[in-house]
């Protein structure tokens, strides 16, 4: 599945109303390692038929970023049932995001 750009107009839909768990990723252009967890989330989301996957730019997002509390990035976040199942600052590798889940 394709990694789906989250905004504060489809948040609601995309992530609270999914009926799959959501794995979010907080990040900004400027973030060296936003940079090199973003192409292990895109892996996941084309692996991964059973979640899905977005990605929130806290420069454009700052609302968002607020809402979950991001103080520094890379954030992920997991949601289920539109509640956080899980949160994680800090990059990492691919099998400790896959524990996240």
């Amino acid at each position: 599945m394709a990694v789906l750009t989250i905004t504060k107009e489809n948040f609601a839909s995309e992530v609270l109303q999914s009926d799959k768990p959501v794995l979010l990723d907080f990040w900004a252009s400027w973030c060296g390692p936003c940079r090199m967890v973003s192409p292990i989330v895109d892996e996941i989301a084309a692996e991964r038929s059973d979640i899905k996957v977005g990605k929130i730019n806290v420069d454009e997002q700052g609302e968002l970023a607020q809402q979950f509390g991001v103080m520094s990035i890379p954030t992920l976040v997991v949601m289920k049932n539109g509640q956080i199942a899980n949160k994680s600052v800090g990059a990492m590798p691919k099998e400790n995001i896959l524990a996240l889940l």
